[in-house]
């Protein structure tokens, strides 16, 4: 089984700020992400979407894609300007075979340096393995540049990272708050999996799928501990507004604005005509269950890397979701939405718009009418 939920997340997109005695050095663009872990027990609001970036930064990790000879002299360039403008500033790269010249190696982990500021030279691939590094904790703010690849996220090319680090090393950088997604996995008995029951952290989506199976999957969907339908499709999509432009937006989900805060729900090729993507408030818990008439287990994969398989276990037909005591640190489990409880809109959408009616239950309705 596997639940999801929104995180309080920073991925911020950076413009300097006109001052009063010139207007004409204002940066039209660049990018700058941060992630605060804190899920909250209660809905709160998020706070406002931009805010100052106001402190210069003592430490910077380097991330970049494979070091081809363009990334190679850029990473050069970014070096030398570092240690000349800014000689205070320790520079990192992650631990990997082609460490440049000049900078110190960084070990991801509980012991991991300080990190202020994270600077990725590369496309959209090199953004999210950059949030990788930092799948189970806070994330520093990401500046991120283009090396000549198309991306929604990349709207800094390289050529301007001396204007983009003065930005941020003077305080005129503003930072435009997103949210990434809290991911656990619960065996048979409601009971964590992985180490410590830590939560994955993944900023644009969270898929299961059929993978190398022929059979569809036959998925409970559950939110906020009510059953919401049962999926029979290659798969699911849970992503972010950061990640509607991605697969999402391939599997016919909406563009979702990322200054929202906001889940949503993409289907994968199902086997319904009625199966439209749903958006859910960023407080809304989203648990996915493999049914026991799925003849097939589902993958996961997060952000593009596969992670593990789920298997099909036996089906419920009300929600058994397990809260966690935040007293006493013991799992209660609640069955269904209660008396007096469910969720009108749930019941509205699949009693009047017959939301994700599959063929199997229309033979049954028009069985139950003869």
């Amino acid at each position: 089984m596997l639940r999801i939920a929104a995180l309080r997340g920073w991925r911020t997109v950076l413009q300097q700020l006109p001052s009063q005695a010139s207007s004409k050095s204002c940066i039209s663009r660049s990018t700058l992400w941060s992630y605060k872990r804190s899920i909250s027990s209660a809905p709160t609001p998020f706070p406002s979407a931009w805010h100052r970036f106001n402190h210069p930064p003592k430490s910077i990790l380097i991330v970049n894609k494979l070091r081809t000879q363009p990334v190679i002299l850029a990473i050069d360039a970014f070096l030398e300007h570092v240690h000349t403008t800014y000689p205070g500033v320790r520079v990192f790269h992650e631990d990997r075979p082609d460490i440049p010249h000049g900078a110190e190696v960084w070990h991801q982990g509980d012991k991991a340096e300080k990190i202020d500021l994270v600077v990725t030279l590369g496309g959209d691939g090199t953004i999210l393995h950059a949030s990788s590094l930092f799948s189970s904790g806070a994330v520093p703010p990401v500046l991120s540049f283009s090396m000549g690849t198309l991306g929604f996220l990349l709207p800094f090319h390289i050529d301007d990272f001396a204007k983009a680090l003065e930005s941020v090393f003077h305080g005129k950088a503003t930072i435009l708050d997103r949210m990434r997604l809290a991911c656990t996995f619960y065996n048979e008995d409601l009971s964590k999996k992985g180490e410590d029951g830590q939560a994955w952290q993944v900023m644009n989506e969270i898929a299961l799928h059929r993978g190398a199976s022929p059979h569809l999957n036959t998925i409970d969907i559950y939110v906020d501990g009510q059953h919401l339908t049962e999926a029979v499709s290659d798969g699911l999509i849970v992503s972010t507004p950061t990640g509607s432009t991605a697969y999402s937006l391939s599997a016919g989900g909406p563009i979702v604005h990322p200054s929202l805060s906001a889940l949503v729900l993409t289907p994968i090729c199902p086997r319904s005509l009625s199966f439209r993507p749903l958006v859910f408030p960023f407080s809304s818990s989203i648990t996915l269950r493999i049914g026991d008439r799925s003849r097939a287990p589902a993958g996961v994969s997060m952000d593009g890397r596969a992670s593990r398989t789920l298997n099909p276990v036996p089906c419920i037909n009300r929600s058994s979701i397990a809260d966690e005591d935040e007293t006493t640190g013991t799992h209660e489990v609640h069955e269904g939405a209660g008396p007096g409880k469910e969720d009108d809109w749930v019941r509205d959408i699949n009693n009047l718009l017959q939301y994700n009616a599959t063929f199997r239950s229309k033979a049954l309705l028009r069985h139950s009418r003869t």
